[in-house]
């Protein structure tokens, strides 16, 4: 296979940035509010629980862009 092992690399480095991405929501995850913004949809009904943490998604998805930008720009 040619490359020179770039794809083994490139797989280690992202999940290295991952490992560290959960490790730092880990440790902060008590002083964030993430999943639990205002426009977060929470709908309780007797025993039926609904979920979807819109808001927060798109957060992530804005930060997440933002500092992919950053790192991938030539």
């Amino acid at each position: 296979m040619g490359g020179n092992g770039m794809l083994g690399k490139m797989l280690i480095g992202i999940g290295a940035l991952l490992v560290i991405m959960g490790g730092l929501l880990y440790l902060l995850e008590k002083n964030l509010p993430l999943g639990r913004l205002p426009g977060d949809i929470y709908i309780q009904k007797g025993a039926f629980t609904f979920y979807f943490p819109l808001v927060t998604c798109i957060l992530l998805s804005l930060l997440l862009t933002i500092l992919l930008n950053l790192i991938l720009r030539h």
